[in-house]
């Protein structure tokens, strides 16, 4: 078992987080800090030939360097940084990677949607809370893709990347993000939502009754704002989130223009725009898999790559 902690920085196409974690006696990951960044470095990302902008670069950058200098006083013997799909989609995707080696001294590793899907995986399996799950799928919705997995026996069986992040949709379907979201906005991403997954290689093939459990930003966000609704802090709410509350979220933060959804507590301002959309494509998603709500884990794309970078 490898001793001492890793310091996992995640470039993503929304936000750059950190995760500083090591191994307790038990073999079970602890974290110890966690940190996120809203950088948006994924502007453009809908485009045919994607690219990196300078500003979302810079962004990017003062992130990564921020996240670095945080883990610092904790002296971790590993740091590792992936970048996911608003790098590897990016035609100066490596060029971005090349400076941040030049200015940090860390190289980035640009995952596939494949290694992406398994490391998110792999993460989940580090959550205790869901130790006693067996069949299950995972399903991750970013700011640049949508990973989809299904486990059986607790082994991947599925891992599939789909374009199906919030930023992406966002830009492709919304014209104006500072007004409301139209009802013409929402069936449009829920239809492409409902064609991609359909034509993919992702099958609903679990027996009925099958969890489902949801990581990344929107989830976690949909149960923070139903958590100060209540007056809860977020450790205190309930981790199941129905399909329910996503279409009662939808409705009523669709209605709001940006600088209201703005305003709304448990929602970062700085996911007001793209939110819409995110619950919009979850909404259309539980509608092809039949599922009715979802088990939230934090215990993502990090924890796999920390898992995996403290094992022998």
């Amino acid at each position: 078992m490898s001793s001492g902690s890793v310091a996992v920085i995640d470039i993503g196409s929304n936000s750059i987080k950190v995760l500083i974690a090591t191994r307790r006696a038990d073999g079970q990951l602890l974290p110890l800090k966690m940190r996120t960044i809203d950088a948006r470095i994924s502007a453009g990302i809908s485009k045919t030939a994607p690219r990196l902008s300078e500003d979302g670069m810079a962004r990017g950058l003062a992130a990564i360097r921020a996240l670095l200098a945080e883990a610092a006083p904790f002296a971790p013997t590993k740091i590792v940084l992936v970048a996911t799909s608003a790098v590897r989609d990016a035609g100066n995707g490596r060029d971005f990677c090349a400076r941040v080696r030049e200015e940090t001294g860390h190289e980035i590793r640009i995952l596939t949607g494949e290694e992406e899907a398994n490391l998110i995986g792999r993460g989940l399996t580090t959550d205790p809370t869901l130790r006693d799950l067996q069949n299950f799928y995972v399903f991750d919705l970013g700011g640049g893709s949508l990973e989809c997995l299904a486990f059986c026996d607790r082994r991947i069986e599925q891992a599939v990347s789909l374009p199906l992040g919030c930023v992406r949709l966002t830009e492709k379907f919304v014209s104006d993000s500072t007004l409301p979201f139209s009802a013409a906005a929402a069936e449009a991403v829920a239809a492409y939502t409902r064609e991609l997954v359909a034509h993919s290689d992702f099958t609903f093939a679990l027996s009925a009754g099958a969890i489902t459990v949801g990581t990344g930003g929107t989830v976690t966000t949909v149960r923070a704002i139903f958590g100060a609704r209540e007056g809860q802090p977020f450790e205190a709410t309930a981790p199941v989130v129905s399909v329910a509350q996503i279409r009662e979220l939808l409705a009523w933060l669709g209605a709001l223009p940006l600088a209201e959804r703005q305003k709304v507590p448990g929602l970062p301002p700085a996911r007001a725009d793209v939110f819409p959309t995110a619950l919009a494509t979850l909404s259309a998603l539980a509608e092809v898999g039949g599922f009715t709500g979802c088990v939230n884990s934090l215990c993502n794309l990090r924890y796999g790559i920390a898992d995996q970078a403290l094992s022998p």
